[in-house]
């Protein structure tokens, strides 16, 4: 087994392979994560969904394009509960730069209003258009790719490592495999559960117990509520999800979070979707399968 890790997306990687002889495939999966970065990124000012948020149009390069894609299908899919264009209510919150960078206390950022309800999340359905070379923005939209952008950056580099052989790819808990069975825990209220991930398959987890700070003494995170523009208010405190892919997981773990536990439980075990729930009580639920 052939380990690296490395720092990208904000956050750290982990790309492991069961084969020798891997270092150019290796190579290529950490050279993937960077590139991915520097288009992806809402936090550099050069990257092209930088200036796609400041321009309101732009030429965009098959990436970006995907990924938008996939983020419009996963709003729709999920009634809303996934949305890209959260945007400026994570700035609103303080989430205005890398989270490593982001104080864990202060007093309201000058230029930022707290007012947390106000108008800056959920668009219309035409807000953003994807053309074969073009993606455009309604006035006043801006987007964050965060969350799906580090599944679909998972998902290239488990594609790249799967040529050396069966692997797997963690960035920051969102999981992609390829081939072969990989044994992965899962946080639950005290202890860790090993869920089994085998073949192509994702993970994903979304909590609001790592990415928090403080502003005014109120406790916030960075899970963006669509309907409100404020940190999702729920009894969940974290949810992790086995999918077909690392974007179905990013995006079922989101949309569940916020459905809160009583109905994210049911809806998991509707869709079959193995779901493990952390209540802010102290509870863990096992739920679409999971025993």
């Amino acid at each position: 087994m052939v380990r690296r890790r490395f720092h990208a997306m904000g956050t750290e990687i982990e790309l492991l392979v069961d084969a020798a002889s891997v270092e150019g495939a290796l190579d290529a999966a950490e050279q993937e994560f960077h590139r991915l970065e520097t288009l992806l990124s809402r936090f550099r000012e050069d990257s092209e969904l930088s200036r796609l948020n400041r321009e309101g149009s732009l030429e965009a390069g098959p990436d970006l394009r995907r990924v938008v894609e996939l983020a419009l299908a996963a709003r729709a899919r999920s009634g809303g509960r996934f949305d890209p264009t959260v945007h400026d209510a994570l700035v609103a919150a303080g989430y205005d730069r890398s989270f490593e960078l982001v104080p864990s206390e202060s007093d309201t950022y000058p230029g930022l209003s707290m007012e947390l309800d106000m108008d800056v999340h959920v668009q219309d359905s035409m807000d953003i258009h994807v053309e074969p070379d073009r993606i455009r923005l309604a006035p006043g939209v801006r987007i964050d790719l965060g969350g799906i952008g580090k599944g679909y950056a998972a998902e290239r580099a488990a594609e790249i490592l799967a040529t050396a052989g069966p692997c797997l790819v963690n960035a920051g808990g969102d999981v992609a495999t390829r081939g072969g069975a990989w044994p992965v825990g899962v946080e639950t209220s005290g202890d860790l559960l090993t869920l089994e991930l085998s073949g192509s398959s994702g993970l994903a987890t979304s909590g609001r117990d790592r990415r928090r700070w403080r502003r005014d003494g109120r406790e916030l995170h960075h899970l963006i509520d669509p309907r409100t523009g404020a940190p999702a208010e729920t009894n969940l405190l974290r949810v992790t999800v086995a999918a077909s892919d690392a974007i179905e997981a990013e995006v079922a773990a989101k949309s569940l979070f916020l459905a809160g536990a009583e109905h994210a439980a049911a809806e998991a075990d509707a869709a079959g979707l193995p779901a493990v729930l952390v209540t802010d009580d102290g509870r863990t639920v096992h739920a679409g399968g999971v025993a």
